[in-house]
C-alpha cells in the first residue's frame, strides 16, 4: 500500500516533467543538429533517396557558439546582470521580510497583500510604467538632469541603460525573494533568541548566529526563484535597456522569432538550460542542509 500511495504521489509531477520538461528538451537537443530551412525554421532531419535514408545533421550550430566571443560575453553579462539583482533583491527583501515575520499577527496579512499587490497588474503594464518613469521627459530624469547641470556635468539618460534594466528586473523579482524568506523566517522559535539572550548574545551576534544560519534555506529558495527567470529574461531589456542592456534572452528571442535560425537558438536555449539546472541543483542541496548554530 506504501509503495502504491507513493506511486500515485510521484506519478503526476513525473508525467509533467517528462511531457513538458524532458520531450522538448529532447526536441531542442535534436533541433541544435540540424540545418535551418530554407524560409527559416527546420530543414528535415534525413532525406530518403532510392530507398536509402540520409541523415541530414551538422555540427555546425556548436561550432559557432564557440567561434564567436559575442555570445560566450552576452552570456557573462547576463549572469552578471543575474547575479546583482539577486543580491539587490537580498539587501532590499531580506529587512522587509525580516519585519513582516516580527510584526503582530494582525498586521502580517495586509503586509503580504502590500508585497503582492504589483502581481494584480499586467507585467507588460509594469515596464511601461518604468519606462514613463525613466524617460527623457519624465520628472525623475529632468530632476536629476537638474541636479547633474548645476553641478557641471553633462545630462545623463536613464532610458535604455543598464540602470533602468537592473531597477526594473529588481522591481519586478522582488516579491519572489521575500515571500520565501518571510515563510522562513516566521517559522522561527523565539526561544532561540531568548536563550542566545540569557547566554550574553548581544543583538548582531543574536543575528548572525541564529537568525541568519536558520534563514539560509529560505534565502536559496528566492535566490533561486529571483536568480532563474532573471537569466533568460528578455521583456525588460527589449523595453528598458535598448542596445546597451540586451541580455541572452533577448538573443534567444530574435533567433526564434526574427532570424527564424530555430537550430542555433536551440542551442543558446539548452545552454541557459544546463546552466539553469546546474544552479537548481546547487541550491536545492544547499536548501536541504539545516543551518547550524554556531
Amino acid at each position: 500500500m506504501k509503495a502504491r500511495a507513493k506511486l500515485l504521489l510521484t506519478l503526476p509531477p513525473a508525467v509533467y516533467l517528462i511531457a513538458f520538461f524532458a520531450v522538448p528538451g529532447l526536441l531542442m537537443l535534436l533541433a541544435s543538429f540540424r540545418f535551418p530551412g530554407d524560409y527559416g525554421g527546420l530543414a528535415p532531419w534525413y532525406y530518403i533517396e532510392e530507398g536509402s535514408i540520409t541523415f541530414d545533421l551538422t555540427l555546425e550550430n556548436w561550432q559557432r557558439l564557440f567561434e564567436s566571443t559575442l555570445y560566450l560575453q552576452l552570456l557573462v553579462k547576463s549572469l552578471l546582470f543575474a547575479l546583482l539583482t539577486t543580491a539587490i533583491c537580498v539587501l532590499l527583501a531580506y529587512p522587509l521580510a525580516l519585519t513582516i515575520a516580527q510584526s503582530p499577527k494582525r498586521n502580517r496579512d495586509l503586509l503580504l497583500l502590500l508585497v503582492i499587490l504589483p502581481f494584480w497588474s499586467n507585467f507588460l503594464v509594469r515596464i511601461y510604467a518604468w519606462m514613463i518613469i525613466f524617460s527623457p521627459q519624465g520628472a525623475l530624469t529632468a530632476g536629476l538632469n537638474q541636479v547633474t547641470a548645476a553641478l557641471g556635468l553633462e545630462p545623463i539618460n536613464l532610458m535604455f541603460s543598464s540602470v533602468a534594466v537592473i531597477t526594473c528586473l529588481v522591481y519586478v523579482h522582488l516579491p519572489f525573494m521575500v515571500l520565501p524568506l518571510y515563510a522562513n523566517l516566521e517559522k522561527h522559535d523565539p526561544a532561540l533568541l531568548d536563550a542566545a539572550q540569557d547566554l550574553g548574545a548581544n543583538r548582531s551576534q543574536r543575528f548572525w548566529k541564529v537568525t541568519w544560519p536558520l534563514s539560509l534555506p529560505g534565502l536559496y529558495a528566492g535566490a533561486v526563484l529571483v536568480f532563474i527567470p532573471t537569466l533568460g529574461i528578455f521583456a525588460i531589456p527589449d523595453l528598458l535597456g535598448g542596445t546597451n542592456g540586451i541580455m541572452i534572452g533577448n538573443v534567444i528571442k530574435q533567433q526564434f522569432v526574427e532570424s527564424r535560425d530555430w537550430p542555433f537558438g536551440s542551442v543558446l536555449s539548452l545552454v541557459l538550460t544546463a546552466i539553469t539546472l546546474v544552479l537548481v541543483v546547487i541550491a536545492g542541496k544547499l536548501g536541504r542542509t539545516p543551518g547550524a548554530l554556531s
